[in-house]
């Protein structure tokens, strides 16, 4: 195993040398869930980068994305080239230093996948959880698209922030906890459907979990535990 830190003890990322490519921390893999809500994304901008994992993985897999990934801490990719294996810049993928809440606030309607995972050894970055960040993450979408965070789930603040989120997107958010961890994983949806039937999550959780093999399945009884739902359908919108 390889871990970044950035100051500190928190794990920022973590690859197992073996499989560079899989996504090793259970968060980042329930990160990709979102693919049960907006399985076609094209455009995805990324704030903060780590070691990579994500950014690898959409790079290997879901290849008609481009992603471009915006980084505060230039230490951070030359760490994450030269010791976590992600791949130079090209076609599809594109690493640059700045700020990403400034990147998120200029951009309209430039993305339709949205990933914010940036902390400061283990806090969460005040720019990445304000009202003003949230609004700017609407505006920064295209319809449909969708807002990935994360969250600690052990977070005193973490209701306040949910209901920045929530207001920002007119309530339509859903929540995942990953199951080692602890963190929690926020999708906020702009556009596209109100419900969701449980069949056909699961059917499509199947289908996907047998193309990424992620636990797709698990992630869909994870919603049910967490979000308001029917026996029938997972809700979005709740009125």
């Amino acid at each position: 195993m390889r871990m970044l830190h950035l100051g500190g003890e928190h794990i920022q990322s973590a690859m197992r040398i073996a499989e560079p490519h899989a996504l090793e921390l259970d968060y980042t893999r329930c990160m990709m869930a979102f693919l049960l809500f907006h399985p076609q994304p094209r455009e995805c901008l990324m704030i903060g980068l780590g070691g990579g994992s994500i950014a690898k993985f959409i790079h290997r897999n879901l290849r008609a994305v481009r992603t471009r990934v915006v980084e505060l801490n230039p230490a951070v990719v030359i760490a994450a080239r030269s010791l976590f294996h992600l791949p130079d810049d090209d076609a599809r993928l594109a690493v640059e230093i700045g700020d990403g809440a400034r990147a998120v606030r200029t951009l309209r309607e430039g993305c339709d996948l949205l990933v914010a995972d940036g902390f400061e050894d283990g806090a969460q970055v005040d720019g990445l959880t304000s009202e003003d960040f949230y609004a700017n993450a609407w505006d920064a979408l295209a319809e449909p698209g969708v807002l990935v965070t994360n969250f600690f789930g052990d977070d005193r603040k973490l209701d306040f922030y949910l209901r920045r989120v929530e207001a920002a997107f007119g309530g339509r958010t859903v929540c995942l906890e990953s199951r080692s961890d602890g963190n929690v994983i926020v999708f906020a949806l702009k556009g596209g459907r109100d419900r969701f039937g449980w069949e056909e999550l699961r059917t499509c959780a199947l289908r996907l979990e047998a193309r990424y093999d992620l636990p797709f399945v698990r992630y869909v009884a994870g919603l049910r535990r967490m979000n308001p739902h029917t026996e029938d359908h997972l809700l979005v919108a709740v009125e």
